[in-house]
């Protein structure tokens, strides 16, 4: 017999929020208020071009990067930019995520810098 348990340490938290932070140039994934993940761009004429994301150490590992990542590029495409994605973790995202290829405008190098997101 297999019995499914929740232990204590199994939590949920619904207080998730994601916005476009236009004065700090990023885009940010909060969870009970607190920054978990921000992904910083330049907002250029007819793109975004985003250069760095970023978990809290906290957050790290819990696919929270990916969440943000989805909501940020759904921005984009909805407000009928492309997206250049010179940061590391959003570049590896597009790789394999192919729907937003039409939206792409890839640099002429891959990004080099460390992931740092999760």
């Amino acid at each position: 017999m297999t019995e499914n348990t929740v232990s204590t340490e199994d939590t949920f938290s619904p207080d998730v929020t994601t916005i476009r932070n236009d004065e700090l140039h990023r885009y940010e994934l909060r969870v009970g208020g607190k920054l978990a993940v921000e992904s910083r761009f330049v907002d250029r004429p007819g793109h975004v071009d985003f250069i760095h994301t970023d978990t809290a150490k906290e957050f790290a590992g819990q696919g929270l990067a990916k969440v943000l990542a989805h909501f940020a590029l759904d921005d984009v495409v909805s407000s009928g930019k492309r997206i250049i994605p010179h940061c590391p973790f959003i570049y590896g995202y597009l790789k394999k995520h192919d729907a937003y290829g039409q939206f792409i405008d890839w640099p002429e190098q891959p990004p080099t810098d460390e992931v740092t997101a999760s």
